[in-house]
């Protein structure tokens, strides 16, 4: 209430929208999509199951565009349904990559949570926003979705009235037909197909860039840095992470290295999901001047026994890196 005891315009306005004006079907099936495509993810039981890729590809590929369209066109005229459903699916196409591209230079991120927040945020306002003004607009222009004519067309189409037994039964098998191909898309998009199994392997400087990394380092000094393991195995995996000081000489012919001395300095396990990827902190430090190479070693389920060392302990190893350094007293 305003203090001269009117109505507030917003209340008045989300009253004449929700409450005088029903929420409209296509805009309730909408809410209603996304909070189960929401549950779908973060139920613990459900998000494991195919319903999960079912439920969230629309979330990203449809909803959002129209619930765009449906906020900047509330009228009957402007746009008829084949339009509408065309433009939501290149709206959507268009706005989810931007929110992508906004949240990449925030804090947050391009991560599952940041990204479903700010889907949800946004269908939920456009949707707000259509809701008001469909219910401003005179109802004989309103738009309404024609969920009654669709029916009865499709109705009509497949199993006309009027015809011979031939037409019915191939408009069955018409019917089955496209079943068939929309279950087909579905399984393709819910179980597709493993490509190549590998697993990213990196270090990154202070920054988290792919620079900066030190050279120089001082007995008792840190130095920060950031290990990232990119699981794209189709299976979780405890993977096992060492670093190694090492001392490599090269023969007096330069043909080869061999390694002089080696010894651990380090080593933890990481879970990561499969299709995840995890970036861990890790602070670097000299352990004394007779050492110049840092080994990072990285393991998958077979972890060697530590009676096996040097080359060989690197040989067996899933994924290696290396930096060069120079220690200092």
């Amino acid at each position: 209430m305003h203090p001269d005891g009117r109505d507030s315009p917003v209340l008045h306005t989300l009253y004449f929208s929700f409450i005088v004006n029903r929420p409209f079907p296509d805009l309730v099936a909408v809410l209603a999509w996304l909070a189960c495509a929401v549950a779908s993810i973060y139920i613990p039981v459900i998000n494991e199951t195919p319903l999960r890729v079912i439920l969230a590809l629309p979330l990203v590929l449809f909803i959002p565009g129209y619930a765009l369209i449906a906020a900047l066109f509330p009228g009957q005229e402007e746009l008829d349904l084949i339009e509408r459903i065309a433009l939501s699916f290149g709206l959507s196409i268009a706005v989810v990559p931007l929110i992508g591209l906004g949240l990449n230079y925030t804090p947050w991120g391009i991560r599952l949570d940041p990204i479903v927040i700010s889907l949800s945020v946004f269908t939920l306002a456009m949707t707000m926003i259509a809701q008001w003004r469909r219910a401003v607009t005179d109802p004989e222009e309103r738009y309404r979705f024609p969920s009654r004519e669709i029916i009865a067309g499709v109705s009509e189409e497949f199993f006309p009235r009027e015809g011979s037994r031939t037409d019915k039964i191939l408009s069955i098998i018409l019917l089955i037909s496209i079943v068939a191909a929309i279950g087909t898309t579905i399984f393709v998009i819910v179980f597709p197909k493993e490509g190549e199994k590998f697993t990213e392997f990196y270090i990154l400087g202070a920054k988290r860039k792919a620079a900066d990394y030190p050279d120089r380092m001082t007995i008792g000094e840190e130095y920060p840095m950031y290990i990232g393991i990119g699981n794209h195995e189709y299976r979780n995996i405890s993977y096992t992470v060492e670093i190694h000081h090492m001392n490599m000489e090269t023969d007096i012919t330069g043909n080869f290295s061999y390694i002089t001395r080696m010894e651990i300095s380090d080593r933890f396990s990481v879970q990561v999901p499969n299709n995840e990827t995890v970036i861990l902190p890790y602070n670097l430090s000299a352990k004394d001047e007779g050492f110049n190479r840092i080994e990072f070693l990285l393991f998958n389920e077979s972890v060697p026994d530590m009676s096996i060392r040097g080359m060989e302990r690197i040989n067996q190893s899933y994924r290696d890196l290396h930096l060069w350094v120079k220690i200092r007293g």
